[in-house]
């Protein structure tokens, strides 16, 4: 039930993604036609009319007149007009000459309004003169009743308010960060816990404390910086004289976070492309871990794939919906495009690349090995010259433990190109065969050794009595025969204490049977010494035979 819930949302996530990215691309075609429809901008030069601050319109050149040169000249004679007492209450009209379009205070020509500037805001002559008439007078008016004795007076009454509100603001933040700064040193040693990672002390208390209270001041000082210059800011745009003053304090925090704000909105739909990505990956990888791990109980079963493959085969499955939802996201991030962001992604390639060669063939090696399949965790194995249970698989290196409890660290690359024996390979079949070699004399009988090493074997521990135990003579020298005993066992991890309990008991029942483990190089000219057998083996009365020599006479009479 759980893979059916995940793979129908993975399928309704699939469905909304073919259809957003087709409704992004369809939005993308008529957006291209739509600016291909459109005529391209006009590169005429334009110029500003600002009146006290304010931009009313912007004007081309004309004639001899560049733009600056034209816009300075309307803007002086616009506020000659607000500035002559005579014409302060002159009527802006608009009149209509054969070539030009007049906008004039009285018998003040403030501008004239020729084809080109019709032609350039895409407007009739006289339609863009009566505009600009209506934003001349608007502004006008409104200058009048900026200075006027009532704006003015209330000008001061806000100014002086503000100043209240800002005195009441200051006070205020005063005493709640002194109230802060009182409980900090209450807490000094007590709230405050050092900085601790497991018994190593990172930081102590005291300086976490401190630094908590010279972030609180930091705080403060940033806070009451902040509320000065909006106050600031805020009284100069009481009065005419300083508004403009206030709007360029007010732009230089406004337009930041316009921009910001731009920014962040013109991000979204890359933002929603990066969100969606992310969550069919996350959802994919659900999906992929929970098929891989019925396949490791054996739920479900493919020919040819082992259930101790899954574990692995789900990591390296994980790493490639990882990487292909990394490249994925990559163009939606902000700066991808950017050469600087392309170049540094280039230089950390490259630099990946040299320095993880060795790290790379490892990996891949560690790969190898876990579809080898030629050992795993807990078994004993020999390693070229290390024999040891493996402890520890993975994509690097595998480390093995040795009977002496040593820990050996051993690179994949070098376990892919030395010999492994795996000794607990053979344990879920028959069991593992252990094998030891005595050198007998001939002048033992054979069937009598091969009974006492299978008697020494069956009483061995962790010797299995099926199969059993057997002999193999397995080379005839000139003073004694080689016998090599056999014997099985499922414990290969016991392998050393098996194979030393295994010679004890070799050694008791000859020494019972009364039978030398040796080479006996010179057993026919013994001088004297005793046989090499432990005395409570000796039979009662037991001499060390004497040297003797005989001699024969010539008739072969012995004497």
């Amino acid at each position: 039930m759980r893979v059916r819930r995940i793979a129908a949302r993975m399928l309704v996530l699939l469905l909304f993604v073919a259809s957003f990215c087709a409704g992004r691309a369809e939005n993308s075609g008529k957006g291209a036609a739509s600016a291909a429809a459109q005529p391209p901008p006009s590169q005429v030069a334009t110029a500003p009319v600002v009146l006290q601050g304010k931009t009313l319109f912007q004007v081309p050149g004309v004639l001899s007149f560049s733009a600056t040169t034209r816009a300075e000249a309307i803007a002086k004679r616009i506020t000659s007009v607000y500035q002559d007492v005579n014409a302060a209450h002159a009527k802006i009209t608009v009149s209509d000459a054969e070539r030009t379009s007049d906008v004039a205070a009285g018998d003040l020509v403030l501008l004239s309004v020729t084809e080109q500037d019709a032609e350039l805001a895409g407007k009739s002559r006289h339609d863009l003169a009566e505009a600009y008439a209506r934003t001349i007078s608007v502004s006008l008016e409104q200058l009048r009743k900026a200075y006027s004795v009532k704006t003015l007076t209330l000008g001061g009454i806000y100014a002086l308010l503000a100043t209240i509100l800002l005195i009441v603001i200051f006070r205020a933040i005063g005493f709640l960060f002194g109230k802060l700064f009182s409980q900090m040193e209450i807490w000094r040693g007590t709230r405050i816990p050092s900085l601790r990672i497991q018994k190593f002390e990172l930081l102590p208390a005291e300086r976490i404390a401190d630094f908590a209270i010279g972030l609180a001041k930091l705080i403060r000082l940033a806070l009451v910086l902040v509320v000065l210059y909006f106050y600031i800011s805020l009284v100069l745009g009481f009065f005419p004289w300083t508004r403009g003053y206030g709007q360029v304090l007010i732009s230089y925090v406004v337009a930041p976070l316009k921009g910001l704000g731009q920014t962040i909105v013109a991000y979204l739909p890359d933002m929603f492309s990066i969100a969606v990505i992310v969550l069919v990956a996350v959802y994919f990888i659900k999906f992929t871990r929970i098929i891989f791990q019925e396949i490791g109980k054996g739920s479900i079963a493919f020919s040819g794939f082992h259930p101790e493959w899954a574990e692995p085969t789900y990591k390296i499955a994980r790493f490639l919906i990882l990487a292909v939802t990394g490249v994925a996201v990559f163009p939606y991030l902000p700066g991808a495009k950017s050469p600087a962001f392309q170049g540094i992604s280039i230089f950390l390639g490259l630099l990946l690349s040299l320095g993880s060669t060795s790290a790379v063939a490892n990996i891949v090696a560690g790969v190898i090995l876990t579809y080898m399949r030629a050992f795993k965790l807990g078994d004993r194995v020999q390693i070229a010259d290390t024999v040891g249970d493996v402890v520890e698989v993975s994509l690097l290196v595998t480390r093995v433990r040795t009977i002496k409890n040593v820990e050996v660290t051993i690179a994949n690359s070098m376990v892919l190109s030395s010999h492994i024996i795996n000794f607990s390979g053979s344990v879920q079949e028959e069991g593992l065969v252990l094998h030891t070699t005595v050198t007998i004399g001939y002048d033992a009988p054979w069937r009598q050794i091969h009974e006492l090493l299978i008697a020494a074997a069956e009483a061995t521990e962790n010797i299995l009595k099926t199969p059993a135990p057997f002999v193999l003579q397995t080379a005839l020298d000139d003073f004694y025969v080689h016998y090599q005993t056999n014997a099985f066992t499922d414990q290969p991890a016991r392998m050393a204490k098996t194979y030393s309990d295994l010679h004890q008991n070799i050694q008791d029942k000859f020494n019972e049977a009364g039978v030398e483990i040796m080479s006996p190089h010179f057993s026919t000219l013994r001088d004297g010494n005793p046989i090499a057998i432990p005395e409570q083996y000796l039979p009662k009365g037991y001499k060390a035979p004497t040297f003797r020599v005989g001699m024969e006479n010539k008739r072969g009479d012995r004497e």
